[in-house]
């Protein structure tokens, strides 16, 4: 079931909003292109640059797609994360 949705052409998030979001989840996965990147926010989260880094886009606002599924929060598509999201 989807908690909320929001249009990213709408409801930007600038890299204030875009960590402060992140910080909020239990576990991130960054998907660009085939690579994906996991942090576990709980026990090793990494300092704001290194994140931003990973969630930014070009424009400086968050990557879309977003999805927050639980504590777990998807950024950017991945075929496999995306399968990995709707077989939980």
């Amino acid at each position: 079931m989807v908690e909320c949705v929001a249009d990213a052409k709408k409801e930007r998030r600038d890299r204030a909003a875009a960590l402060e979001l992140v910080r909020g989840a239990k576990k991130v996965i960054v998907a660009r292109g085939k690579k994906m990147v996991t942090f576990d926010m709980e026990k090793d989260a990494p300092d704001d640059d290194t994140l931003a880094a990973h969630i930014l886009g070009p424009t400086g606002n968050l990557r879309a797609p977003a999805v927050r599924k639980g504590q777990t929060l998807y950024i950017g598509f991945s075929e496999e994360a995306y399968k990995q999201l709707l077989a939980t």
